[in-house]
């Protein structure tokens, strides 16, 4: 068990790690041209490439690499914070302060005598107090701009914590079944695209919500899946390489053969 003594050491170093983050950056705003010219618009598409950087590093089990995506996203926190404390909008201050006052009043199990049966529980309560703290609509923290199928489980997510759902995966695999057999019609009766599209996303909206009932994320389930895809594609290019030829002179037959050996060395 960790002594006061070892936690209050440790929370004396994390304290003066950020602290120096918070120097250099005060620094680097003012001196260097770069750092001075950025503003919070010119920074938001370096954000999103840092955050796909870090989904990355995870996705690899780059711990090394997860821990250098974070120091990064901590930057760019702490550089929008200060450039928007030269604005008198806010500052890092009240960033921090923000996010606990937050986690403290979304988490009653903890700060306050509500008790939970369970994790899922917590995620229903959570979406509640966000309505009753000021949201407008269940779905109005849904950003615009998330990817599609990410956006589609966050929206099944808050749906499901105001008890709009299915009751059982029975169910909701009976769904997905129902609309790959609606998509089979459609296609079979060369229905126009717009409509073939259509039953194909209600195809899609159906086993993300699958997979949730399963506990698998689809995102991550899929992205595993494009990275095997990867490997054994890169495999079949190294055989062909191997034997002196191009890829695209191998055989179907051929390659089905590589295919099968990456899959054994896997």
């Amino acid at each position: 068990m960790i002594t006061f003594a070892e936690k209050y050491n440790k929370m004396r170093e994390e304290l003066k790690a950020f602290e120096r983050l918070l120097d250099i950056m005060d620094e680097l705003r003012a001196k260097c041209p770069w750092d001075k010219s950025q503003t919070i618009e010119s920074l938001r598409y370096l954000t999103i490439e840092e955050t796909y950087e870090l989904s990355d590093a995870i996705m690899e089990k780059n711990i090394k690499g997860i821990c250098g995506e974070l120091g990064d996203l901590l930057l760019h926190i702490v550089f929008y914070s200060k450039i928007a404390s030269e604005n008198n909008d806010f500052t890092i201050s009240d960033v921090l302060n923000g996010i606990c006052e937050k986690l403290i009043v979304r988490h009653p199990h903890i700060y306050s005598d509500v008790k939970v049966s369970g994790a899922g529980e917590v995620k229903s309560n959570w979406e509640k107090i966000k309505l009753k703290s000021g949201e407008k609509a269940v779905l109005a923290g849904v950003p615009k701009s998330l990817p599609a199928m990410v956006k589609a489980y966050r929206i099944q997510e808050k749906v499901s914590g105001v008890g709009f759902d299915w009751d059982n995966r029975d169910q909701v695999f009976d769904k997905v079944t129902e609309e790959l057999g609606e998509l089979k019609a459609e296609v079979e009766n060369k229905s126009g695209l717009r409509k073939i599209e259509e039953e194909f996303g209600d195809l899609f909206f159906a086993l993300i919500n699958y997979a949730r009932f399963i506990n698998v994320n689809p995102e991550d389930a899929l992205e595993k899946t494009n990275i095997k895809f990867l490997k054994r594609f890169a495999f079949i290019e190294k055989k062909a390489k191997e034997s002196n030829r191009k890829i695209q002179d191998l055989t179907l037959a051929e390659m089905d053969v590589f295919w099968n050996e990456s899959k054994l060395s896997e």
